[in-house]
């Protein structure tokens, strides 16, 4: 075998223990971080990164959200404090929603790794805290300085030694000290996890630095990427999509172009800045565009450097993907988590068959909270918390199989179990259940939400702050089918509630909530009369909605009238 097909399974070797390498680094923040969405929900991000901020390797445990975002922030904190100036055991912090990863709860950490006396990378993490103090988790606010603490890009740590002034501004301004100051001790330690292995990594292969290492592995995915985007079809293609929005719907308009190795998506038409907290800094926007472009054209190629550099994004500015300082930002997974929807819609054009119908997309999370100035005062006692809670509606139907019920795509959290819930707060979840007839009728139906009953056990008021989409615009199916059902929320008795805005339940009430379902895709009346039986035994489809979206006809016991519903479906 020749010397150069050595090193290259040589450097794939070290590429993929590279990988093993920020998977640890992620799963010790999981492991040792305090709050449910790094440690039930896995909202976070890892990587490792060469000395001039570009991305190795990430972790394959987190959020596209965070991770892309993440993958551009490290140049920043170069900008600020260059490599030359830092030593052993310093560690640097910022939640900088234009510089990290979009908004003030995003904590990005980013530790430099000395080996031998000579810095030899980077890493980089990020996870979402609880609480960072100002109005909460809402988009009420109408500037980031209503949202919370404002940390620019500063030390966590110099030479080993904990910034303490840091971390009392950090306790002095959040409802949850203990669960965020433990995030942030979470963060700085995944970085030296992942320190520790990728010195082990290089004692091993005798590297004394990753310069070639860094070169092969971006060098490798910017041909990998590049090949499969000359073997798209070639040109430009247009999409557009309304969602609810807060004080009006928002458009949004993409223009996808593929060309020359590079694909570019545009926003140019679309709404212009909200007056709240719904805003998305572009870093957001590029993290999520990116993420849904490479979903359908190289899943297969590792995330880094070289494989984002060939999706560029472009929006104006004071465009709700655009919005500069100080806009309100807290909601802008909002924004974020619809993009792929609109990229979708463009690559449908170029590739039919391809991608998915338009699905929830936004998560619907349960930011819930209580306490003085959150809650009305209440003659029982209550217990002041902060809890958020992350759960989903359905995923649009693909072109071959069903969506993914109560599923969170594109941010890929996980579901906190309602027992976690419940035994740091005072809340009960009463119901969480699949949402009968939610998904979008389809040859393939798309995928259902789901139904959450919550209430307190303290008899007390508790608010809810929402940031909810798919309220008043449903996903829509796609080549035929029908739409996902809208989401609704609403109090057991009887009063509508805002999909967005801090709210009371008022004690001894219920919020329900209905999450939305997934489109469909494709002619509903040719889905195989069989499947359609199937989600009626499964209590997916009522029979009322099989008959009137399928035209198929089930018996009380379950099975196929197939004469009354060949009737049906030639009538």
């Amino acid at each position: 075998m020749s010397d150069a097909n050595m090193d290259r399974i040589r450097f794939q070797v070290m590429w993929d223990r590279l990988l093993s390498v920020v998977e640890e680094q992620a799963q010790t923040l999981v492991r040792t971080a305090f709050s449910t969405s790094a440690r039930e929900a896995g909202d976070i991000s890892a990587g490792v990164f060469d000395l001039k901020g570009q991305m190795l390797a990430q972790a394959v445990t987190g959020t596209p959200g965070h991770i892309n975002s993440m993958a551009r922030a490290v140049v920043h904190f170069l900008d600020v404090f260059p490599s030359e100036t830092m030593n052993e055991g310093d560690v640097y912090i910022t939640n900088d929603p234009w510089k990290g990863t979009g908004h003030l709860h995003d904590f990005t950490v980013v530790s430099p790794a000395f080996r031998n006396g000579k810095m030899v990378a980077l890493f980089a993490s990020t996870t979402h805290v609880v609480d960072i103090g100002g109005i909460g988790m809402s988009p009420d606010g109408k500037q980031v300085y209503h949202e919370g603490l404002f940390v620019p890009i500063m030390p966590l740590a110099l030479k080993g030694e904990m910034n303490e002034w840091f971390l009392n501004m950090v306790r002095a301004n959040v409802r949850e000290p203990v669960q965020v100051e433990g995030d942030i001790y979470a963060l700085a330690a995944c970085n030296e996890t992942g320190a520790a292995r990728l010195f082990a990594m290089m004692d091993e292969y005798d590297l004394d630095d990753l310069d070639a290492l860094g070169h092969h592995i971006i060098e490798q995915s910017r041909t990998a990427i590049t090949a499969k985007i000359n073997a798209m079809p070639q040109g430009s293609w247009t999409h557009s999509m309304r969602i609810d929005g807060m004080e009006a719907p928002i458009d949004f308009v993409a223009n996808l172009s593929i060309s020359n190795g590079q694909i570019h998506v545009d926003y140019t038409g679309s709404s212009g800045t909200s007056d709240y907290g719904i805003n998305c800094p572009m870093c957001y926007t590029e993290a999520y565009t990116a993420f849904g472009v490479k979903c359908v054209v190289a899943p297969e190629i590792p995330n880094n450097a070289g494989t984002l550099d060939a999706i560029t994004v472009s929006a104006p500015e004071n465009t709700i993907m655009n919005a500069p300082h100080p806009c309100a930002v807290v909601a802008r997974s909002t924004i974020g988590h619809m993009l792929p929807d609109v990229v979708f819609g463009c690559l449908h054009q170029a590739m039919p068959d391809v991608v998915p119908a338009e699905g929830t997309s936004n998560l619907w999370n349960l930011k819930l909270g209580a306490g003085h100035g959150i809650t009305p005062r209440s003659d029982e006692e209550a217990t002041a918390f902060m809890m958020m809670t992350f759960h989903s509606g359905g995923s649009g139907a693909r072109p071959k199989q069903d969506g993914l019920s109560a599923t969170p795509y594109p941010s890929g959290v996980r579901n906190v179990p309602v027992e976690i819930s419940e035994a740091i707060t005072p809340m009960v979840i009463w119901r969480k259940e699949l949402r009968l007839d939610s998904g979008g009728p389809g040859a393939q139906r798309g995928g259902l939400g789901q139904v959450m009953e919550v209430t307190s056990r303290e008899n007390a008021p508790f608010g809810m702050f929402a940031s909810f989409e798919r309220v008043h615009y449903p996903a829509r199916g796609r080549d035929g089918a029908g739409p996902g059902e809208k989401g609704r929320l609403r109090l057991e008795s009887g009063p509508e509630l805002r999909n967005k805005g801090i709210q009371t339940i008022p004690a001894g009430d219920r919020l329900i909530v209905e999450m939305p379902g997934g489109g469909g895709y494709g002619d509903p009346m040719t889905r195989d009369p069989a499947a359609v039986a199937d989600d009626v035994r499964l209590g997916l489809v009522s029979v009322a909605a099989a008959e009137r979206d399928y035209g198929v006809v089930v018996s009380a016991a379950g099975e196929v009238d197939e004469a009354a519903t060949a009737a049906r479906r030639t009538a």
